[in-house]
């Protein structure tokens, strides 16, 4: 994955700073990120979500509003009306120097704003919420002991997760004048809402308000007992999964095939940013990911690179099998095969030429089932050991590196 520092002017004039996480292979759509009130960018569930988003083939723009992170201007001068102007604009960049965005994503008051700047953004065909208020007015409830000063003096100094902020009649204005049921209810873009039911800071109620105001096709994802921010790996993982697998139902065919690489052999093999170790695994239009095990530094993401080489013996092995039973008439129902990888003394191998040092040793154990004769059985196993990946590994290979 490709993560690259971009900037672009806001919808004040100032200059907001964003990240765009491509994937290392043609994307297969573009999507734009929101995050949460006062919150930035870089936050855990922005940057896994779309560290996971850009594996799987999906390029993300994620930005700071105006005054927020590393962008420039003045918090206290910006309201909800504001932040989707600046939505706006992140599009508006994403269709000038790539594609147009056909997702918007949107943690929690983010949620929200995807939900009203959808609707000015033509190419968009899926919204995403996470956490999300059905009325931006829920944020108000932060500065609740700040209220009157801030209606009699204009502003007042609010401190919002350990910050202080000033917030201005304006902002307190502007969140009652936008109307989200009809904004929801004439979305026409594919809606899916992720809401966790014992969420302290937005309550399950406003998923299921946001849920009611939208047309089909429409979808709720419970988030079990995550937290609000989904400071949890596995739950931010756990909506990237979701979300692409939901999202490619209404991408444009031509963009699912554009993922396509024009080399059944070849395999690309790239970095992320979701892990210490963790990489995209690209074959053709399949997308995996490799890691290492926490023991060993990693986030256990993916199968390690023996486990890949152990699951192509096996495979190889089973479909060599299966394509001589079906060639030989043989009754075979199933076959499974087990691997396991080790290495051993080499004075301990009997058919080893070497007897120095360690070596490989791979373990296959091969169950076949069906009413198979003990010759049948015999010849499997003899067949086993003529599959194309087994040989490979057996005999002279030649890895030839190059600097790209």
């Amino acid at each position: 994955m490709l993560n690259s520092k971009i900037e672009f002017e806001g919808s004040q004039g100032a200059t907001l700073a964003a990240r765009l996480d491509m994937p290392a292979v043609q994307p297969r759509a573009f999507a734009i990120f929101a995050h949460c009130f006062t919150c930035s960018k870089d936050i855990h569930a922005a940057t896994r979500i779309a560290g996971a988003l850009s594996a799987k083939g999906i390029a993300v723009l994620r930005f700071d509003f105006t005054g927020l992170g590393h962008s420039e201007g003045e918090f206290a001068n910006t309201n909800f009306s504001s932040n989707i102007q600046d939505l706006i604009k992140a599009a508006d960049w994403l269709r000038e120097h790539h594609s147009p965005p056909s997702i918007l994503i949107g943690h929690s008051l983010g949620g929200a704003a995807v939900l009203a700047a959808a609707g000015e953004i033509d190419e968009v065909v899926g919204v995403a919420t996470i956490g999300a208020p059905f009325d931006p007015e829920h944020v108000s409830h932060l500065f609740d002991e700040q209220r009157d000063e801030i209606e009699q003096a204009g502003e007042a100094e609010v401190n919002l997760a350990g910050r202080k902020f000033t917030i201005q009649r304006q902002f307190l204005e502007d969140l009652n004048a936008h109307a989200m049921t009809d904004k929801i209810g004439s979305l026409r873009r594919a809606l899916i809402v992720f809401h966790a039911p014992f969420d302290n800071v937005v309550g399950i109620d406003n998923a299921a308000s946001i849920y009611e105001a939208a047309k089909h096709p429409k979808s709720f994802v419970s988030l079990d007992d995550a937290d609000h921010l989904l400071t949890r790996r596995p739950d931010s993982q756990y909506v990237a999964d979701v979300l692409t697998a939901w999202a490619g139902r209404y991408l444009p065919d031509e963009t699912r095939d554009s993922i396509n690489d024009s080399s059944e052999n070849r395999v690309v093999v790239s970095e992320t940013t979701t892990g210490k170790f963790t990489n995209q695994v690209t074959v053709g239009r399949h997308k995996l990911l490799a890691d290492q095990p926490e023991g060993a530094g990693g986030d256990d993401l993916g199968p390690g690179p023996y486990q890949y080489l152990l699951a192509g013996l096996g495979a190889c092995t089973t479909m060599t099998l299966r394509m001589y039973a079906q060639r030989k008439g043989i009754p075979l129902e199933q076959v499974n095969a087990s691997l396991e990888h080790s290495r051993i003394h080499a004075e301990d191998c009997e058919n080893c030429e070497n007897k120095e040092g360690r070596i490989d040793c791979i373990e296959k154990t091969i169950e076949l089932r069906g009413e198979l004769d003990d010759a049948q059985r015999t010849r499997l196993m003899e067949i086993a050991d003529r599959c194309p990946v087994h040989r490979t590994l057996q005999s002279e290979i030649i890895i030839r590196s190059k600097l790209s």
